[in-house]
């Protein structure tokens, strides 16, 4: 019994980490948020420790949370950079970052750059 318990308690974790993310990455986007949180406030925000988050996705999911909080940062990278218009730089800015750190972290997450990522989706 006391499995099925933690089973669920983890689920309930990843599942609210996971809606976590979406909304927040979207606050940040409309400018409703000024940064991303780092993932020890992010925990704190679930009413858990820091470990216990990382634990708990690392088990369910079986990555380290940030693997699934970048992840979600490039898809609404690709999708601005598929989408619009914006230069470059300013999709790095509204996702908080220098647009050159930004091409460094897109490029290492997609193996290309956010110029050819949009050049392959027109």
């Amino acid at each position: 019994m006391q499995f099925n318990t933690y089973m669920k308690q983890s689920e309930k974790i990843t599942q609210s980490y996971f809606a976590f993310l979406d909304k927040h990455i979207a606050d940040v986007i409309s400018g409703d948020t000024p940064a991303f949180m780092e993932l020890n406030q992010i925990a704190s925000a679930l009413f858990v420790s820091h470990a216990h988050l990382t634990a708990t996705i690392q088990q369910t999911m079986g990555h380290h949370p940030c693997h699934f909080y970048d992840q979600k940062i490039v898809d609404a990278a690709r999708k601005m950079l598929a989408e619009t218009d914006k230069p470059i730089a300013e999709i790095a800015h509204v996702l908080t970052y220098d647009p050159s750190n930004f091409s460094k972290f897109f490029k290492k997450m997609t193996g290309e750059t956010p110029g050819q990522y949009r050049s392959a989706q027109r």
